[in-house]
């Protein structure tokens, strides 16, 4: 196991993600697993109901299990996920859900080669430009990377691009305000 991937798993969500991470490897069930738990991240992100039963101590553990359970056979959820959800909300890590889904899908990223850049602009880029911009990331760090763009009209021009903990921001707002930082100085 490398440094990074320690850091990920050293808390209580990145030891579940960890474990359904090598559970799902070994059955053959990576990408039905990745796609369960991608769509619950997408139903706690528009879901303030599921979000309060997860995260609320007035929920008991067996009732979170009730709505998990519910959710997984509804969605039509993997056994291993669904068993998953069951193991986690006994255990009262519910609310730990969205994280434990979001380090899963870093570990299968790191297992696949895949580096995630998050990038901001203050216009869409167009296919073309998010095209060149992932071809000069990959020649500057050696790996796949899949850019995925945000439009952020309060840069007013340049980007800013996030990879893992690192990044580079050459947005116009950031040179503005460096310049009356500079200025306030002098």
């Amino acid at each position: 196991m490398s440094t990074g991937e320690d850091a990920i798993t050293a808390n209580a969500a990145g030891r579940y993600a960890k474990a359904v991470f090598e559970l799902a490897k070994t059955s053959g069930s990576l990408d039905a697993v990745a796609a369960d738990l991608s769509a619950l991240r997408a139903a706690l992100e528009t879901s303030d109901e599921l979000s309060e039963v997860l995260t609320s101590p007035l929920f008991s553990a067996e009732q979170k299990t009730g709505v998990l359970f519910a959710l997984a056979d509804k969605a039509g959820f993997n056994e291993l996920t669904k068993n998953t959800f069951g193991v986690v909300a006994e255990n009262r890590r519910a609310a730990e859900l969205g994280d434990i889904a979001m380090i899963f899908a870093a570990l299968l990223d790191a297992d696949r080669g895949i580096v995630r850049a998050d990038v901001s602009s203050a216009a869409a880029l167009t296919k073309k430009q998010t095209e060149a911009l992932a071809a000069s990331l990959k020649s500057a760090f050696g790996r796949e990377i899949e850019v995925r763009t945000h439009v952020r009209p309060e840069l007013m021009g340049g980007l800013i691009v996030k990879i893992g903990s690192r990044m580079f921001d050459s947005s116009l707002r950031t040179k503005l305000d460096g310049m009356k930082n500079a200025m306030k100085e002098a």
